[in-house]
């Protein structure tokens, strides 16, 4: 079971990927100025990723996914009403903010397209 669970989280990290075609962990623009700068997103690529990003995006969807296995845990009928409630709270909560952030990633990636 916990060898399932392994494969699935690397394969959300995108070991697979970064071991095939070994990017860097960050990458680099020139600003303005003519000094460099890192950057955390490969921009106008969708395909492609930093390691860095793909570390990021895999924690954002572990959050969310957690957040729905939470929200699974309040049907059980011995929860009291309290850590219901607490229980609905964290685990929207986690959706809420997973969503957002993976939304706000998108946008840094796809400037003109959000």
């Amino acid at each position: 079971m916990y060898h399932l669970i392994n494969e699935i989280i690397g394969i959300s990290l995108g070991i697979i990927y970064d071991v095939i075609v070994e990017p860097p962990s960050v990458g680099s623009t020139t600003d303005e100025h003519g000094h460099t700068r890192p950057v955390a997103f490969m921009p106008y690529r969708v395909n492609g990723q930093y390691i860095m990003e793909g570390l990021a995006s895999s924690f954002l969807f572990t959050l969310g996914g957690l957040g729905f296995i939470i929200l699974d845990q309040t049907h059980s009928p011995s929860t009291p009403k309290l850590n219901r409630i607490l229980l609905i709270s964290v685990g929207f909560i986690c959706i809420t903010v997973s969503f957002i952030t993976c939304w706000i990633f998108m946008r840094m990636k796809l400037p003109g397209y959000f």
